[in-house]
């Protein structure tokens, strides 16, 4: 089957705790989001007999009818009536469980059509086989639940096989246990827990020539798929996603919305096996991975037009190349295309996470083809990063996590990112043949909120009285004070990089950079404040300021940011185990009140402004002192704040389709 044949129905599968309100709720929006109308979710025969139970189910059934259709997969033997005390082992009575199933057709069959029949029969964490001699107990209880299922008007689903075992399955249908079942469950996790994985169709060729063997038509769906993320690989779930799509399967359930929080226990035990908690489209602080804002964003029937979409686990690129980490977001786009504009080759290396930055990766391709290389990856992904080094004649980093207020709700994904990521960037350099230099994006933020400037107030800007920090600012002398998460990663990541050039001999290079602008950044409240503010500006958003708008900030335009890069690279001899500010300088100093004004000025639009409490660790000041890299190379800003505003504001309106008129402004669909 390929991706043009009629694919199958496509459901999602989640389970919810009794009292997990919120959560349904929550998953009835990313439901919606997704475009996913049919939901697979257990109905636990242990947890009815406890107090609260039937009431918390009264509410599931009927909130859930009102978006999805359901599956209800009933399972779990109450351990009170079981062989063992263990919801894995079978009842003592095996009709008990036909005459459960009946209690839930009469209480709430009119929100379902179908009923799954246990899950996983053949995993003995889910059904204890051990105690049920080649699964005879089993087949007579499943059997008497599928006849009175039948009886009540209700389609049937025999539980999931995994693995996926063609002789169980054959087994079952000696046994007549398949005659009132009317489809056949399987469950595939590829190189997950199915390690020797040789694809669905293989598979699935195997339970149809059981079912043809005994001359049953029965349908096939795959009732439990995913892809665990738990070494970051969002890639490979995304592929296995597509992959599922072009089995011959009537059904499938892909597993699953949620990430299961550290806090929660598997069926197996307590965190005994990590993988069990990394199947989800969403982690456990509600961040989207990348096959959710796919299907967020493009839809399910687009899901194979992602081509820009690439990842190789081993490079043969015989070629050398310049490798950007985060090469598709604002900045390293725009040292992409200048590379490649001078017939260099690019690998371009990004996890996708940031809003907006496929559009920069697909305009890259389009434009550049085969000269880009394109490696869809996390920078904790250490294996591939080792590969993508091995040819790298040098290595710009700047993947990140961004944002400070984002750092200080998740500190340690800010963590992992900023501090492990470099760390893993810099030993694998280290440890490489031939040890490519390494530029580095560091932050104004390791010198902390600036408490020990003295700060005069005007109507428009904060100044500071020191008349030398107002004539040359702040220099690399100035010493190191990391404020909130965000300031300690890079801060420790930027010292580190400079380390690594002392201990080992590495070629560092470390920007501190100030506020960058330009082309390609899809800006945000958090990050990339001038571009926001100017989208916001001509698409009529209101604006909301932190503080109260008279903070300073020397402004750099991204075109001027990647001369310096080159001047850097350039000479190396002069610049390797340095560490310079990059900003625009004193000549571009700009508030937030002001440049307002100039794109007020600019677009002709009259904004609705706000104001809000001061942000953790926002500098009321901060320009940079740009004359150590200025003296060493010879750069300086070509860009000053009139014209970088005016380009900026180009692009937007023609990569946006926006006009200035002041009564209209157009949108197509560049969604940030």
């Amino acid at each position: 089957m390929t991706h043009l044949q009629q694919r199958p129905i496509v459901g999602i599968l989640e389970w919810f705790r009794p009292g997990e309100y919120k959560e349904v709720t929550e998953a009835i929006r990313d439901f919606k989001n997704l475009g996913i109308t049919h939901l697979r979710t257990g109905i636990s025969w242990a947890d009815w007999y406890v107090e609260g139970t039937p009431e918390w189910y009264d509410w599931l059934f009927e909130e859930l009818s009102k978006h999805v259709e359901i599956l209800p997969c009933f399972l779990y033997t109450p351990p009170s009536i079981g062989e063992a005390p263990r919801t894995s082992a079978p009842p003592k009575d095996l009709k008990a469980y036909a005459d459960f199933i009946d209690v839930m057709i009469s209480r709430y069959g009119n929100y379902f059509e179908w009923v799954e029949l246990w899950n996983e029969p053949n995993n003995s964490v889910e059904y204890d086989f051990t105690m049920d001699f080649s699964w005879y107990k089993f087949s007579k209880m499943i059997d008497m639940a599928a006849y009175w299922a039948k009886q009540r008007g209700k389609k049937t689903v025999l539980g999931g096989m995994s693995p996926i075992d063609p002789n169980w399955l054959q087994m079952m249908a000696e046994r007549d246990t398949l005659t009132h079942i009317d489809a056949i469950g399987i469950h595939g996790f590829p190189d997950v827990f199915d390690q020797q994985w040789n694809g669905w169709k293989e598979k699935i060729d195997a339970v149809k020539k059981v079912l043809k063997r005994f001359d049953l038509n029965k349908e096939l769906w795959i009732s439990e798929v995913g892809f665990s993320t738990w070494q970051h690989d969002e890639v490979k779930q995304y592929e296995e996603f597509k992959n599922v799509l072009q089995t011959e399967a009537d059904r499938v359930y892909w597993y699953s919305l949620n990430d299961l929080a550290a806090k929660n226990a598997t069926v197996g035990g307590f965190h005994l096996d990590e993988r069990e908690y990394h199947f989800g489209l969403k982690k456990p602080d509600g961040s989207k991975k990348l096959l959710y804002k796919l299907l967020e964003k493009y839809g399910l029937d687009a899901i194979f037009t992602h081509d820009y979409i690439s990842k190789s686990y081993k490079i043969n690129s015989k070629e050398k190349y310049v490798l950007i980490t985060g090469g598709a977001g604002f900045i390293g786009t725009n040292l992409a295309k200048r590379f490649l504009s001078e017939g260099k080759k690019v690998m371009i290396y990004d996890s996708l996470a940031r809003e907006g930055v496929e559009q920069n990766l697909k305009e890259l391709k389009k434009q550049y083809g085969t000269q880009l290389l394109v490696q869809i990856a996390d920078i904790r992904e250490e294996l591939v990063l080792r590969q993508c080094v091995l040819n790298a004649e040098a290595v710009f980093h700047f993947s990140a996590q961004v944002a400070v207020t984002t750092s200080i709700e998740n500190p340690l994904d800010d963590f992992q990112v900023n501090l492990k990521g470099t760390f893993n960037v810099l030993e694998t350099i280290r440890t490489s043949p031939h040890q490519p230099p390494l530029f580095f994006t560091s932050t104004n933020k390791v010198y902390g909120n600036l408490d020990g400037v003295t700060i005069e107030e005007t109507q428009t800007r904060y100044l500071p009285k020191d008349e030398r920090l107002l004539n040359s600012g702040i220099g690399e002398s100035r010493s190191l004070d990391f404020h909130s998460p965000y300031g300690c990663s890079k801060g420790s990541a930027d010292q580190y990089i400079l380390d690594y050039s002392r201990s080992y001999g590495l070629k560092t290079v470390v920007f501190r950079m100030s506020c960058i602008y330009g082309p390609h950044q899809f800006g945000t409240e958090d990050q990339g404040w001038v571009a926001h503010f100017l989208i916001s500006a001509l698409e009529d958003r209101p604006i909301c300021i932190y503080g109260n708008g008279k903070q300073v900030r020397d402004i750099l335009f991204v075109e001027d940011l990647v001369d310096a890069f080159l001047l850097a690279y350039a000479k190396l001899d002069k610049t390797a185990g340095q560490v310079f500010n990059i900003g625009g300088g004193t000549d571009n100093t700009t508030s937030l009140l002001e440049i307002l004004k100039i794109i007020k000025t600019k677009t002709g639009k009259d904004m609705s402004i706000s104001f809000d409490d001061w942000r953790t660790g926002d500098q009321y000041y901060y320009v940079s002192d740009i004359s150590k890299f200025s003296t060493v190379t010879g750069w300086k800003p070509r860009y000053d704040i009139d014209s970088g505003i005016q380009t900026l504001m180009e692009w937007l309106c023609d990569t946006r389709d926006l006009t200035l008129n002041d009564n209209t402004t157009h949108s197509k669909a560049l969604a940030l």
